[in-house]
């Protein structure tokens, strides 16, 4: 085999290699770590690659640049909503904000976002393609929970379904970027939903 054969041969068995699971998480987890460090400014493939025990080559192989690895690694705090059962709204809404709760007692979740929306003006698009990437695809799952609710009469006719979302995550929101030490306990998320149903629920 020539040796133009051979680098060919090379390079097909790199492409066809599969990624792996371990790497992956490696590369994630050094990438919160680096960003927890010094913020998006001063996340580098350079040092994420050293954190986490692999070649530069191997994070640009699964991600094009930092910002797409950056919206990965965040992403991948947040777990899915549980998928509503459609039995209830109130329960389906309760399931999941009791979901987002339990991220905003993870410490280290409270500290990615505070870091990330502190940097919101310098870097909008990042912002931008988090909230396309992470936050409305979620808003989504709300959404979808509330129309059926009209649907079925559950909830009143004409009810804003934008506001109800911003109700609904807002309110777990203010909880996790609050100055104060208070945080939600386990019936927050029931106490919201109850508080909005309320308002909105059909009579």
């Amino acid at each position: 085999m020539t040796s133009t054969h051979a680098s060919e041969a090379a390079r097909l068995r790199r492409a066809g290699r599969p990624r792996s699971e371990q790497a992956d998480r490696a590369i994630i987890k050094a990438a919160l770590e680096v960003f927890a460090e010094s913020g998006p400014h001063g996340l580098c493939i350079e040092q994420v690659a050293a954190k986490a025990g692999v070649g530069k080559a191997t994070i640009y192989r699964r991600w094009p640049g930092k910002e797409d690895l950056l919206l990965d690694a965040l992403g991948a705090l947040r777990r899915p909503l549980p998928v509503p059962k459609g039995e209830s709204v109130r329960d389906d809404l309760v399931a999941m904000l009791d979901a987002m709760r339990a991220e905003s007692v993870d410490p280290r979740q409270v500290r990615q976002l505070a870091l990330l929306l502190g940097e919101g003006g310098r870097y909008p698009r990042l912002i931008e393609r988090y909230v396309e990437a992470v936050v409305e695809p979620r808003r989504d799952v709300f959404r979808a929970v509330l129309r059926r609710g009209i649907a079925t009469g559950e909830l009143r006719e004409g009810a804003s379904i934008e506001m109800a979302v911003d109700m609904l995550t807002g309110a777990v929101l203010a909880k996790t970027t609050r100055l104060s030490h208070e945080r939600a306990d386990r019936g927050y998320g029931r106490r919201v939903v109850d508080e909005l149903l309320t308002g909105i629920a059909s009579r």
